[in-house]
């Protein structure tokens, strides 16, 4: 069986899904990667193969000026213009994807849960397709809090008619998203159920690579959705050349506001002026490619400005990580039990700064609410106080038991009716 991952080409959905397609190719599988052109380098720095779709409407460079305007932006004019994105990629995606699903002899498909309409192809080609969210996964249902909020999760009367509100604001931004699968399902035949939002999700199983434990409690998932755990190996990208020769020894506080809200040049600022000179530790700021690190003039003496970093291995040094609360960085952050301040801008951010503060991970801060004293007080406040270490290292733990990658696999075969040989399995089960 060949099973094709399609995988994006920005970073914090691109390193999860070529992490497990990787580990998916390891226990012998036959594994091929589909995206639009710029995510070749991304799959080739994983070692897999890829087959690129939309080369004619997204043309190599052409993401670079969308995320450079994306970079820019922030709250709802940040999120409509994300969807915008979505949904031009949707389109790009059905008018191409399914003819380079036959002429690549895939057998079974995996999706990225933003785009769950694209369920609809595999659907009416008859074959076997997963949904993995790499991103915050979506809850239409009212029980939490949808992810594009930074409310606490409650379940009260209130607080359930406060979420189903919510969910019917986000609802309008899909509505192109919809009427292209609308399209497509019309041309193709396909009787879809429209009243539900969740029509093209699959129904043998949805991943995410949120932990149980880091998400708000409810049992009103579906039985094929799973709470994994990251998608993290250490390993499968690319080397940004990092100055380690410029390291101190001292405990690093590491900051990055990710690989698509990173233009805002205040923001780095006040990062720099909020950590200040603290004794015994060093910063690291890790800007993204938008910003000139000439542009970051608020810094301690002994900061590090780089426009990409190695962010795991620095973040295995790290006393602290201050984040857009993107999932990829919040995740490889607990992965190591390192506590978080978070800064969200928009898209899923609010929801998982919302879960950063309901575990007590650490602390967050809306963009809009942020000035340099406030999060001057919200970094002591997480650096200071035990409490926001012990619950990280619990997750480190909880991450580290549950092996989120190997469970994701493990579902995958189950999903595709996939068994690795016996010696194989109990190899696995061995080393780890």
């Amino acid at each position: 069986m060949r099973v094709a991952f399609l995988t994006g080409s920005g970073p914090g959905h691109g390193y999860p899904m070529t992490t497990l397609a990787r580990r998916f190719k390891g226990r012998g599988h036959d594994v091929v990667s589909i995206g639009l052109p710029s995510a070749e380098p991304l799959v080739r720095a994983a070692e897999l193969s890829f087959v690129p779709i939309g080369e004619k409407e997204y043309p190599v460079g052409s993401d670079r000026e969308i995320l450079n305007q994306l970079s820019k932006l922030q709250g709802q004019e940040a999120l409509e213009f994300t969807h915008r994105a979505v949904a031009d990629i949707l389109q790009a995606s059905f008018d191409n994807l399914p003819r380079a699903l036959r002429e690549t002899g895939v057998d079974a498909l995996v999706i990225d849960g933003v785009l769950v309409e694209l369920g609809l192809v595999p659907m009416h080609l008859g074959i076997p397709y997963v949904h993995v969210s790499n991103s915050l996964h979506y809850d239409f249902s009212g029980h939490t809090p949808l992810f594009a909020f930074d409310w606490p999760h409650q379940t009260t009367t209130e607080a359930f008619a406060r979420n189903k509100e919510g969910v019917r604001g986000f609802m309008q931004l899909l509505e192109r998203n919809r009427s292209i699968a609308r399209t497509y399902a019309a041309d193709v035949g396909l009787d879809v159920d429209w009243n539900d939002p969740l029509a093209g999700i699959s129904k043998l199983a949805w991943l995410t690579q949120v932990p149980k434990e880091f998400d708000f409690p409810s049992s009103h998932w579906p039985s094929q959705f799973h709470h994994t755990g990251p998608f993290h190996d250490d390993s499968g990208r690319s080397d940004p050349g990092f100055p380690w020769h410029r390291l101190t020894g001292e405990p690093l506080i590491y900051a990055s506001m990710g690989s698509a809200q990173n233009g805002l040049e205040n923001v780095f600022n006040m990062i720099g002026q909020a950590v200040g000179e603290r004794p015994g530790m060093q910063l690291v700021l890790s800007i993204g490619p938008v910003l000139d690190p000439q542009q970051i003039k608020c810094l301690p003496a002994n900061a590090i400005v780089v426009n990409r970093a190695p962010q795991i291995e620095l973040l295995k040094r790290s006393a602290l990580c201050i984040t857009h609360a993107g999932l990829n960085t919040t995740l490889e952050s607990l992965t190591q039990g390192v506590p978080l301040v978070a800064i969200p801008v928009t898209n899923d951010q609010p929801g998982v700064a919302a879960r950063i503060a309901y575990t007590k991970t650490g602390a967050f801060v809306p963009l809009n609410e942020l000035t340099v004293r406030r999060l001057t007080l919200l970094i002591d406040r997480v650096l200071r106080n035990p409490e926001y270490r012990h619950h990280a290292d619990r997750l480190r733990q909880v991450i580290a038991d549950t092996n989120g990658l190997e469970k994701a696999v493990d579902l995958l075969e189950e999903a595709f009716g996939l068994r690795r040989p016996l010696e194989q399995r109990l190899y696995s089960q061995d080393h780890h």
